[in-house]
């Protein structure tokens, strides 16, 4: 018995070592490469890769403050700012900047509100990286944030969706013959919603360092989203007890909260760079907006029983992360998380879709008829209306 035992420890042993044998190999290779400093490479021609990507922008009484990251190969020096045309004063918090290193530049510049400006980086190797700044207007002070954006995501989250989830009376009265083509409508409200959350992902992405993945987070993020949801909904199916409809609701919760978070990250990040005008119609068009969201978390459960606290819940888990949003976007401008996040919503959405598609079959067993395709056409149509309005 020892005997055997030992030979299968043995065994199990050789094959780990097997399988660690090539990296070892490569990790060695890697680290002579390096010591000896590539032999037999030439030295490259040219000037150095220089690409700096300017994240955030931050306008005080009398100053400029960017955060700028080095997306090239290689490392960057600042030499000298101007500000249209006109050098100015600055300091750096690292002169020398390395590879995906970031570092602040704050300008000492007499800049007026409402005027637009022209920043201009000067590298120590003559290169020029420029920043427009389209509008000037003073940054909101950090210290305000949290009960404003608290306040904001509130409005156009939270109580929207509440809002939408007393259509459950409604649904309970409707035909049986109703809720497919209801069924259809989420589906065309969340295939909007993917789309618009993928679209606005990419335009992020692009605006950030590309060397940090661009708009690969995108569909890392709708991956991720995608696999996690369905380890979640395969797990809820073998619970004993847990209600279809009830599973389909929750789901529908999260897709929608998770795109909610990207929303209101987009809030929070427009709101501290002066660019968002938080007036009336603005939180009355992302109110309407949004309460549709709310009709496509109760259809899943129109037919079921359900208690107010889950209702509750559910409102929290769809609106609630616009709150969480706006404060990461208020508190820090990174176009890669904000990326990721978008990319999670495009995912989650996604797994949503195809847990709810079978529910509009019709009695021949057809997913795509009259009624399911003109569900999905007008809740794609109405999220573009409402859209209309923000």
């Amino acid at each position: 018995m020892t005997r055997h035992t030992s030979g299968r420890g043995g065994s199990r042993l050789k094959t780990w070592l097997l399988g660690l044998l090539p990296l070892a190999i490569v990790a060695l290779a890697a680290l002579g490469f390096a010591v000896l400093d590539g032999p037999g490479l030439t030295e490259r021609n040219g000037p150095p890769a220089e690409e700096l990507v300017v994240e955030r922008t931050t306008l005080a009484a009398g100053s400029i403050e960017l955060v700028v990251r080095n997306a090239g190969p290689d490392p960057v020096t600042l030499a000298q700012v101007a500000v249209n045309d006109a050098f100015a004063d600055f300091r750096i918090g690292e002169p020398v900047i390395g590879r995906l290193g970031s570092t602040s530049v704050r300008i000492t510049y007499p800049w007026v509100d409402g005027e637009a400006y022209e920043v201009a980086l000067l590298t120590s190797t003559g290169g020029v990286v420029g920043h427009e700044i389209p509008v000037a207007v003073l940054t909101p002070d950090p210290s305000g944030f949290i009960g404003l954006m608290a306040l904001l995501g509130t409005y156009v989250g939270v109580i929207p969706v509440a809002i939408g989830m007393l259509w459950l009376p409604w649904l309970r009265r409707v035909p049986p013959g109703w809720i497919r083509t209801l069924m259809a409508l989420t589906i065309g409200l969340l295939a909007w919603l993917a789309i618009d959350a993928a679209l606005e992902g990419m335009e992020v992405a692009n605006e950030g360092a590309g060397a940090l993945g661009g708009a690969g987070l995108v569909g890392i993020g709708a991956i991720a989203a995608y696999l996690v949801l369905s380890g979640v909904q395969a797990w809820m199916t073998g619970r004993p007890g847990q209600q279809g409809g009830h599973r389909l609701a929750l789901l529908v919760a999260v897709g929608i909260g998770l795109h909610n978070l990207g929303e209101g990250l987009a809030i929070g990040s427009a709101y501290a760079v002066g660019a968002l005008a938080l007036g009336a119609t603005l939180v009355v068009g992302f109110a309407i907006h949004n309460t549709t969201e709310g009709l496509a978390i109760v259809a899943p459960v129109s037919e079921e029983r359900v208690s107010a606290l889950r209702l509750s819940l559910l409102g929290l888990v769809a609106g609630g992360p616009a709150i969480l949003g706006a404060w990461l976007g208020a508190a820090t401008t990174q176009p890669a998380l904000a990326a990721l996040l978008l990319g999670l919503g495009v995912g989650a959405i996604a797994q949503v879709i195809l847990q709810i598609a079978p529910s509009m079959r019709d009695g021949s067993g057809r997913l795509l008829h009259p009624l399911s395709i003109t569900g999905i056409l007008t809740g794609m149509l109405l999220m573009y209306a409402t859209g209309l309005l923000t």
